[in-house]
Parts: C-alpha cells; sequence; structure tokens
C-alpha cells in the first residue's frame, strides 16, 4: 500500500531495514520494542548507553535537554536544552532538536532539523526535513470521538488500525514555521507545506 523506501532513501542501508516492509504507521506502533532491540547491539566504543539511552559520542547534548528512553542519539547530533525526546525514538546522524523541540515515538533520518518549539508525534521523518519554528505534527484525532487515524492514498482514505499516527514526511521535505500536519499525514520528498497552514488529508 505505502513504500517507506519511496519517501525515505535511506531506509534500507540503515539499522532499520529488517522493518521496511511494515506500512509506516505500523513501523510506528513498534518502535519502543524496535529501539530496544538495536539498543543491545551498538558498539560500546561508539556509544555510551546509560540504561535504555544511547548517545553517539560525538553528539551534543545540552545541559537542561530530557531524554528518555528506549532512545538511539546518532553522530553528530546536536540536542539543544529544552528538547524533550521520549518514549521510543531512534534518530540518525546530524539532527538537530532546538530549544523546546519535542519528539515522540518517533524515526529521525540524519539532518534532519526541528528548529525550536515543534511537537513530532508518532511519526517517521526523512533525511534533511526541516521544521521551522512553531510546526506541529499532530498525532491523535481529538476532534472526533473515533480515535483511528486514516491515511490518503490514491485518493482513497483508508483506515490503519491505530489511534496514533503523525506523518510519513519524505526526504528533504520543508515544513514552515507555525504550520500544522493533521495525523496521518503523508509528505512527498521536497513538499513544502507554507508557514502557518494547516494540511488535513481526511479534508
Amino acid at each position: 500500500m505505502i513504500r517507506m523506501s519511496d519517501f525515505i532513501s535511506e531506509l534500507s542501508s540503515s539499522a532499520l531495514s529488517r522493518w521496511m516492509g511494515l506500512a509506516p504507521w505500523e513501523l510506528v506502533a513498534q518502535a519502543p520494542e524496535i529501539v530496544t532491540e538495536l539498543l543491545a547491539s551498538l558498539p560500546s566504543d561508539e556509544y555510551e548507553v546509560v540504561g535504555n539511552v544511547a548517545v553517539h559520542r560525538t553528539a551534543v547534548i545540552e545541559s537542561g535537554a530530557v531524554l528518555k528512553g528506549p532512545l538511539i542519539v546518532g553522530a553528530g547530533c546536536f540536542v539543544a536544552s529544552g528538547a524533550y525526546l521520549r518514549g521510543g525514538c531512534w534518530i540518525a546522524a546530524n539532527c538537530i532538536f532546538g530549544p523546546g523541540a519535542e519528539l515522540k515515538t518517533s524515526i529521525v533520518f540524519s539532518g534532519t532539523k526541528l528548529a525550536h518549539f515543534n511537537f513530532v508525534g508518532d511519526s517517521i521523518l526523512g533525511a534533511g526535513v526541516n521544521l521551522e519554528a512553531g510546526s506541529i505534527v499532530c498525532n491523535y484525532r481529538n476532534e472526533r470521538a473515533e480515535k483511528e487515524v486514516r491515511v490518503r492514498i490514491g485518493g482513497q482514505l483508508h483506515a490503519t488500525g491505530c489511534d496514533k499516527f503523525g506523518a510519513l514526511i519524505g526526504d528533504h521535505a520543508r515544513i514552515g514555521a507555525n504550520a500544522v500536519l493533521a495525523p496521518g499525514a503523508l509528505i512527498e520528498p521536497a513538499f513544502v507545506v507554507r508557514r502557518g497552514q494547516v494540511f488535513d488529508d481526511e479534508v
């Protein structure tokens, strides 16, 4: 139905390649267990592991950042004071999480940036994605009694079987300041969501 490799070129060569046949919402639902499994095979000379949090020795974590496992932070990443990473996240190399950025139960590929004051929940972000200040990726349909997230494929809405799923964002997409992605967003590579825009595929 959805091939994540069409959105994310690094997937097939990443530590997550074993799970690339899953639908994106299935991968996100299993993220805590997958990250826990990957933690066990990390090279100790490259990562500092404390409990179920692993940080590459070249990453910079500022005082005041909150890291909750299971979590893997890759080489060359920068996590600013006030950033909050939680719920089972896998982060590739050279990513940036600015002050006030919150990442929950998500997969993030290399070079992606959450500028500041962002929320990204239950999502998969490709390489080189940029979220400007204040942009939000929602993960829950608060506005209706029936909470199952639906995605639009080929013009038709399809059930995911999940109550929480944010977005699959393709490589080099750009999400403008104060933009909001509603749950179930499928963002093509290099797509631009304009500043202040609400992107909702159910509408």
